[in-house]
């Protein structure tokens, strides 16, 4: 939780409460003022209001331009931006692949997925950052180009609010094809549950590093996923084959979170060595936790 924020702001960090609003223009603008508004009242308020209009103070930078009354209510340094600081072109990268419908406690890993993307559009719209969409499954499914013009956030929110379910997980394939496809440098956000070679998704992402472009990774799993609470012996069904294991949980529990952990640890690893922020989500999580990655990530890019 956010340290401060009142309990009727944190509902709206809730995926079970957004997942029952309306339109997802409605969600990602309650999900980002809800959490701006908790921010105001937290020791990151620094971030809230200002965020559009304001960057951390680096060394460096010109003391004249530094906004004095930001540091009285934040005590923080904030400098203005310049226009040019605010051109920066952002693709969201949503994996819509079939392992991604699972879900135990009230809202898919797309949906919670397609939550977060909508939100982080939303704020990036409101940086006046051009933005632009995919989805993927082992093909690119859909592309909008990175744009800061007046209604193409919404278009985006559009296609978010109508995502449907693919088929088997190739994320390194449309990595790399974006990453050939991209010009200019800029942001690369994924969110995905990483269910893949491993070495492969990091090949793809790397791919973009080379070229320049910062990168940042939500890795979004079930709770169950991370967890493993099951105790009959049960049937357990691959989304993307369709195969069925029969299982006792209390004899591969032990072995199957140890592997999530090497897999989640090699990740971690990897992609810091990369230069490559990663972020661990659990979908039972508010959402600010992925909104708070975000932002101290751009934080550290400026």
């Amino acid at each position: 939780m956010t340290a401060g924020a009142r309990p009727g702001e944190l509902q709206f960090l809730d995926p079970a409460v957004i997942s029952r609003i309306g339109t997802m223009e409605l969600k990602a603008r309650t999900i980002v003022e809800g959490f701006l508004s908790g921010l105001h009242h937290s020791p990151y308020r620094g971030f809230s209001v200002e965020f559009a209009e304001y960057r951390q103070y680096i060394p460096g930078d010109d003391l004249a331009t530094i906004d004095w009354k930001v540091y009285a209510r934040s005590d923080r340094y904030y400098v203005k931006k310049y226009e040019e600081e605010t051109n920066l072109e952002c693709y969201v990268l949503l994996d819509v692949s079939a392992s991604m419908g699972y879900q135990s406690l009230g809202v898919t890993k797309v949906q919670y997925g397609s939550y977060l993307a909508a939100a982080l559009a939303y704020l990036m719209n409101r940086q006046r950052d051009a933005v632009g969409l995919v989805t993927f499954d082992d093909r690119v499914i859909e592309m909008r180009p990175a744009s800061a013009r007046p209604g193409h956030l919404r278009s985006l929110l559009v296609v978010l609010n109508e995502v449907k379910l693919g088929e088997r997980t190739n994320v390194s394939k449309p990595l790399h094809h974006l990453a050939e496809a991209l010009v200019k440098r800029g942001l690369i956000v994924l969110i995905s549950d990483l269910l893949d070679d491993p070495q492969t998704v990091i090949d793809g992402l790397k791919h973009f590093r080379f070229k320049g472009t910062d990168v940042i990774v939500f890795h979004v799993l079930d709770h169950d996923e991370l967890t493993f609470p099951f105790e009959r012996p049960a049937r357990f069904h691959d989304l993307e084959s369709d195969e069925e294991v029969l299982a006792v949980p209390s004899v591969v529990r032990e072995h199957y979170l140890s592997e999530i952990r090497q897999m989640i640890e090699l990740y971690t690893r990897e992609l810091k060595s990369a230069n490559i922020d990663y972020c661990l989500l659990d979908t039972s999580q508010p959402l600010e936790f992925g909104l708070l990655s975000y932002l101290s990530s751009r934080g550290r890019t400026y």
